[in-house]
């Protein structure tokens, strides 16, 4: 049975989803994500949202940077502190929600944890190809140009 975080966070994400889609007062939503490699695989979150995968990150606080972004949501949704994050390319995706997303390959220690977000776990690129988040998939793309 769910618990009452993760029941709480698919109501405030799918809430907040439905709102920006028909109202995106900010314009794009800022955000980071990164790769982060482990064990033969990737570093993902099981969405408590049932979306599916997606990359740690987050949306970008006021005036934040987008690395300092991807230590942060990294921080707070597995546990991990990066030690190296290195900016690879930035995209922009107009639905479902408008947003402009960083990537970053990083290198993290500590011990993988989860939160009310979802799930870390590691997952392999085929898992990824099939259940990354629509929003995620230049991501996945670029994962696959590169033959990892």
């Amino acid at each position: 049975m769910p618990s009452f975080r993760s029941r709480l966070f698919w109501v405030i994400s799918r809430t907040a989803q439905f709102l920006y889609q028909h109202f995106p007062v900010f314009g794009a939503l800022r955000g980071s994500v990164a790769i982060i490699r482990r064990d033969g695989g990737y570093i993902a979150i099981e969405r408590n949202d049932g979306l599916g995968l997606g990359f740690p990150g987050g949306i970008a606080r006021f005036r934040e940077t987008p690395e300092k972004t991807v230590r942060r949501e990294v921080l707070e949704e597995t546990g991990l502190n990066i030690t190296t994050a290195a900016y690879q390319f930035d995209f922009r995706n107009p639905k479902p929600l408008p947003t402009h997303t960083y990537v970053f390959e990083a290198t993290a220690e500590g011990e993988l944890r989860s939160s009310w977000e979802g799930t870390a776990r590691i997952v392999d690129l085929p898992e990824l190809q099939r259940r990354i988040v629509s929003p995620q998939r230049q991501v996945v793309d670029y994962l696959l140009s590169l033959g990892k």
